[in-house]
């Protein structure tokens, strides 16, 4: 297994040492099966597809739970069946991804044999960036020493 140094990356980043592990464990072959590609649609959707032929609605169980989403499959008519010859893959398996921040999951649809998930990036208002006013001035007018005026609101509480 090849390992990269991201010590550099170390210097100038902070909080990111998890994705570097992550990253880390990214050459793992055990997690081969089933096939995924995952696909940016727009600046804030995303899909993840993962190949699962063979596997119908009843065999699949999707959940999010911290952060993390799980795609698993199990056939229960998987060992009731003989065969003379099984060359489709039927096993067991549970995939995982690991989501951003504030990435939520849209939907989910099944469609010759492979599994569309959908994802969102949905930034709540308050994690947006905003402009600052230099000095807090805005359109309102300055009582002419570079501060604004202060207006009061009439029938606001008074002081007991």
């Amino acid at each position: 297994m090849r390992s990269f140094d991201f010590s550099p990356l170390f210097r100038s980043t902070v909080g990111f040492d998890r994705m570097f592990d992550m990253l880390d464990q990214v050459a793992d072959t055990s997690q081969g099966y089933p096939p995924y590609n995952i696909e940016r649609l727009a600046d804030s959707q995303y899909r993840i597809t993962v190949a699962v032929a063979g596997f119908g609605d009843k065999d699949l169980n999707i959940e999010v739970r911290d952060g993390v989403l799980s795609v698993a499959g199990k056939r229960e008519d998987a060992e009731k069946q003989s065969y003379l010859h099984h060359g489709i893959a039927g096993r067991a398996f549970e995939r995982r991804f690991q989501l951003a921040e504030h990435v939520e999951v849209k939907g989910a649809k099944l469609e010759n044999g492979l599994l569309h998930v959908d994802l969102e990036r949905v930034v709540p208002e308050e994690k947006k960036p905003r402009r600052i006013a230099i000095n807090g001035q805005t359109n309102a007018q300055s009582n002419g020493l570079g501060a604004p005026e202060l207006k009061t609101i009439e029938g606001s509480a008074k002081a007991a």
